[in-house]
């Protein structure tokens, strides 16, 4: 009972972490946003998730994993109801981030119940059950979301987050005994305080720049220089308090430093395009929500298959050659997605997505290995929860600018082929003639706005293409363990998927 309570609660945060991409066209044009500002469904829930994480160990201590759990998935629950009762799209990111908080404690709390609740020798069979709601979730997700949009509505994406809740909440609150995880612990608060403020500002920046002009607007230049201070001041907090949020001795390891630069890039590629791929398909295509929910099926497919290779291969071949694989890998994928036009077609969609979440999946369990590998046990805990908050970081960051670059590149596109285009032009008229007659200038602007959206997204997937070349010099700098470093168990890299 522990294990399936546990799975449960694990399954309501990994689905709902891909289950609102496929939706939200659907959302956009239900609730009056941009393009842009849709965006900030996913990125609020991934902030408010990664600020509060680092807090979780600490609120089990205080107060008990059960008790924590139990007011998580409640919480979560709540106010997955709200976001499908919501009738704006503020009122939408509200309850999202309070989701994101809700959430937050999920994975870790969970996966600390079960080690807790079972010996080592049964640790296997127990976390193979809680390990397929973590692998699974992001596997299921755009299928879920595409079905209950195209079936009822996009709401229902949140409202299928009830009943399993209910049950999760059930299970736990009759299987985990009380006062469990309950222990004393420190923590750095005014530090964390700091380091919240400054990267809720920092993503208020990144989110809301483009809107407002960036730096031509009051709001904009309040919000980083706000972000600027509490970030400077949590350094030198750090620099001076003995037992800091994050330990400087994280930050000497050059594997483990290392590793949070790779884990910002994964974080910015790997939910980025998931963002944009269904948009592009049913925006600028035309597929049907629940076919662009099916195609990016194969990317968890990919995942999945490619940490399980991963596994056997890390030790044999070392994490920095399969990371540079990864990387090429991911480079490979997104070329044909820079050149993506409105003939390109679904298979080239499956396979891409297969490719892109392969790459991941061969990069996260690498990662892992290479950071501690080299890192003081005493610093495993901090250090994991520092590379979750860096992935996040990475995530929210980089669908921000994916959303906003699509919106500026595509209106500069527009404003150059307006230029190409004229009622002077004999061959394209008559066209238009034939297919839209009496409307020829509102279908001249509508294709007009369509290409230069094509060109947009083209342009996009092409940086991100450049920026996952990134990766390789990173990789390079990890140092080699003059000893074989264990590979991380099951549990571990699921976690880490979640």
């Amino acid at each position: 009972m522990i294990a399936v309570s546990t799975t449960l609660a694990t399954l309501l945060y990994t689905v709902d972490m891909t289950i609102a991409n496929v939706a939200l066209p659907q959302i956009r044009g239900s609730l009056q946003a941009t393009q842009d500002q849709v965006f900030w469904v996913l990125t609020s829930y991934i902030v408010a998730s990664a600020i509060v994480t680092p807090l979780t160990t600490f609120l089990a201590a205080r107060f008990g994993s059960r008790r924590v759990l139990i007011t998580s998935v409640v919480g979560f629950t709540l106010f997955s109801m709200f976001c499908g009762l919501a009738t704006s799209l503020p009122e939408l990111v509200v309850f999202r981030t309070l989701q994101g908080i809700s959430g937050a404690a999920l994975v870790p709390i969970s996966q600390s119940v079960l080690l807790g609740a079972y010996s080592r020798e049964e640790y296997g069979r127990a976390f193979v059950i809680w390990s397929m709601g973590v692998m699974v979730g992001p596997v299921i997700g755009p299928t879920l979301g595409g079905y209950l949009t195209e079936t009822w509505s996009w709401r229902w994406v949140f409202y299928v987050n009830v009943p399993v809740g209910i049950l999760a909440t059930l299970g736990i609150a009759s299987a985990i005994p009380r006062d469990i995880g309950r222990r004393k612990a420190n923590f750095d608060l005014f530090g964390y305080v700091l380091l919240a403020l400054g990267l809720g500002a920092l993503q208020l920046f990144i989110d809301r720049g483009a809107d407002k002009g960036w730096f031509e607007s009051g709001e904009i230049l309040l919000e980083s220089g706000f972000a600027v201070l509490c970030l400077y001041l949590f350094v030198a907090h750090s620099a001076t308090r003995s037992h800091p949020f994050i330990e400087p001795a994280l930050l000497r390891d050059r594997n483990f430093a290392a590793a949070i630069f790779v884990m910002l890039v994964v974080g910015l590629m790997f939910v980025s395009s998931t963002a944009l791929v269904p948009t592009y398909l049913q925006q600028i295509q035309g597929y049907p929500v629940i076919s662009s929910g099916e195609l990016m099926v194969w990317r968890g497919i990919g995942m999945m298959a490619s940490m399980i290779v991963g596994g056997r291969l890390v030790n044999r071949v070392g994490p920095r050659s399969l990371m540079i694989v990864a990387s090429v890998m991911l480079a490979a994928s997104l070329w044909p997605l820079a050149h993506i036009s409105l003939d390109t077609t679904a298979t080239t969609i499956g396979v891409t997505s297969f490719f892109q979440g392969a790459a991941m999946g061969l990069t996260f369990l690498p990662v892992n290995v290479a950071a501690f590998s080299t890192l003081d046990p005493k610093l495993r805990t901090e250090g994991t929860v520092i590379l979750t908050l860096a992935r996040n970081l990475g995530s929210a960051v980089g669908v921000s600018l994916v959303a906003a670059e699509v919106s500026n590149i595509s209106a500069r596109n527009q404003s150059r082929l307006v230029e190409f285009f004229s009622s002077l032009d004999g061959e394209r008229w008559r066209v238009l003639q034939s297919l839209v007659p009496g409307r020829e200038a509102e279908a001249a602007l509508n294709e007009i706005s369509r290409q230069s959206a094509v060109l947009a997204f083209g342009n996009v997937f092409y940086l991100m293409m450049l920026t996952s070349l990134l990766l390789i010099p990173l990789v390079l700098a990890f140092r080699t363990p003059r000893q074989p470093a264990p590979t991380p168990s099951a549990a571990e890299s699921a976690d880490q998927l979640a």
